[in-house]
């Protein structure tokens, strides 16, 4: 098989040649630190051995200075040093705040930003992933985080506007990237911390559920994969982004208690998984030692039957060693021929 055959064959739950491995998020700092001559993403991944490359969409930035910016979704950022920024403060407070804002417009002429490149030079070799959301994150950094959740209890009527309006914009971005060639969305609304989900499971029904459906709808329905990525405690809430009916879920983080084998245990059959090698304390101050055998482990539990991509629990950040990913790629390599030898005795 070659990289597409093997990710969309473990994303349909089926299994591959080998266990597929990708990264949404390879640190520039860390592919030079591998690759010093490799520096654009999509010909890192080529060279280390990752079955997709990825990208997300362009939004411009305005009122720049070295410290700060806004982009098109009238966020307001400080710069940080990770590859990708958080935000400080939104535009919208109250439904007239709303009724004034206007998402960013999916079809403004750079909105794909890298993707056609991507598209154009790896299409074949690597399946092409777009990194993107649906709803709940964008109307959090929109509305502010906690006076989105607490608009949930307070001020539903709000939060459904606001989501609803954010989600359309979304749609149209993710039909317009799969039409221009993109195989696999990966949404990266963020659910959960390590001890539970931000809301309640009766509001994620309410208000998170029925615009994931719909986003996850609109991408069978244009023919690609999805990947529903959240960090953090899922189990609360799990069943139901199961249900909305993702292809995969993804980084089921091991510190937050989201462990791999139970979960494969109970939803190996309805949904592929894509994790979860520990990018806090493992891949940034373990050994190359440890991170094999968390590797084999991970393949050991997982794996079997296919259904499984191999992935760190959330990004490749700047604080992790890059011997330490580069193992995590070889070992995945290694370990992952099927059949799988699940019974193989431990490293020294």
């Amino acid at each position: 098989m070659n990289s597409p055959e093997r990710v969309f064959a473990a994303l349909e739950l089926k299994e591959p040649d080998q266990v597929p491995i990708m990264e949404s998020v390879v640190d520039k700092r860390i592919r030079q630190a591998i690759y010093p001559d490799t520096v654009e993403s999509g010909a890192f991944s080529v060279r280390i051995g990752l079955d997709t490359v990825s990208s997300g969409l362009e939004f411009r930035r305005h009122d720049e200075t070295p410290d700060s910016h806004y982009d098109e979704w009238g966020v307001f950022y400080r710069i940080s040093p990770e590859e990708m920024f958080h935000p400080v403060k939104g535009p919208v407070e109250t439904m007239a705040d709303l009724q004034s804002w206007s998402p960013p417009d999916p079809e403004a002429p750079w909105r794909l930003g890298a993707l056609p490149e991507l598209i154009e030079r790896y299409k074949g070799e690597k399946a092409i992933v777009l990194h993107h959301r649906a709803a709940f994150m964008w109307a959090a950094y929109v509305a502010n985080l906690d006076h989105l959740l607490l608009s949930f209890a307070i001020d539903p009527e709000l939060a459904h506007a606001l989501m609803d309006k954010v989600l359309e914009a979304n749609i149209a971005m993710v039909r317009r990237a799969i039409r221009a060639g993109v195989e696999i969305v990966t949404l990266g609304d963020d659910y959960a911390h390590n001890f539970g989900p931000m809301m309640s499971p009766a509001h994620f029904r309410t208000f998170i559920f029925p615009r994931l459906k719909r986003m996850i709808d609109v991408i069978r329905e244009e023919g690609a994969y999805c990947i529903k990525h959240s960090d953090g405690n899922l189990w609360p809430i799990l069943d139901m982004i199961i249900e909305a009916g993702p292809h995969a879920i993804n980084p089921i983080e091991p510190v937050a208690g989201m462990d791999i084998a139970e979960v494969k245990r109970k939803h190996g059959h309805q949904v592929c998984l894509v994790g979860n090698i520990d990018c806090g304390e493992l891949l940034s101050h373990g050994t190359t030692e440890e991170v094999e055998q968390a590797v084999r482990c991970c393949i050991r539990d997982a794996g079997q039957g296919g259904g499984f991509i191999l992935s760190s629990s959330n990004s490749i950040h700047s604080s992790v060693k890059p011997e330490n990913f580069a193992t995590m790629v070889l070992a995945g390599q290694k370990y992952g021929k099927y059949p799988l030898e699940l019974e193989e005795p431990p490293l020294p």
